[in-house]
């Protein structure tokens, strides 16, 4: 088997290094949003209402 290289580019490196730079207090209200997003998105339901033209 052949060795997969695993490599970041520079973009998802700088990303990385600026999270990194992050406050636990804003690490943590990012984490309660996405949270939020989270739970939100599991209780949406799609409804589907036909359309009637007259």
């Amino acid at each position: 088997m052949e060795k997969v290289k695993q490599g970041l580019d520079s973009a998802e490196i700088e990303q990385l290094k600026q999270n990194l730079k992050l406050t636990y207090k804003e690490r943590f209200l990012m984490l309660t949003r996405l949270y939020k997003i989270q739970q939100t998105m599991n209780k949406a339901t799609i409804i589907h209402k036909p359309f009637i033209s007259k």
